[in-house]
């Protein structure tokens, strides 16, 4: 089992969002992100936030987006559609999202609209 899988989702969302932040993106932009792959209302995900929830109870109890097939790059040298472990491999994609969305890409590509 890999570490990141027992880490609270709440200890790495401040980094998610000050990557985007320094790039000239909004908090809100994340959660929308967020949002748009787990199914989660806002209101789920600061429960989440709040609760100290591991990533693995994070997306136990997701509702992955239909669209995350469309979801496809590198993340840290990885090719996220390459990942084996159904967990990591969620991981990876809103890890690629938070990615996306700092380079600058328009919301409506990073949320495959």
């Amino acid at each position: 089992m890999h570490r990141i899988f027992t880490t609270s989702v709440a200890s790495v969302y401040p980094h998610y969002v000050a990557k985007a932040e320094r790039k000239g993106r909004t908090r809100a932009e994340v959660d929308e992100v967020i949002e748009w792959l787990t199914g989660f209302d806002h209101a789920q995900l600061q429960a989440h936030l709040d609760g100290g929830t591991t990533f693995e109870e994070f997306f136990a109890g997701a509702r992955l987006n239909p669209h995350v097939d469309q979801i496809t790059g590198s993340v840290c040298g990885v090719k996220v559609q390459e990942v084996e472990d159904p967990l990591m491999r969620q991981i990876r994609y809103l890890d690629k999202l938070v990615d996306e969305l700092a380079k600058g890409r328009p919301m409506e590509k990073v949320l495959r609209a």
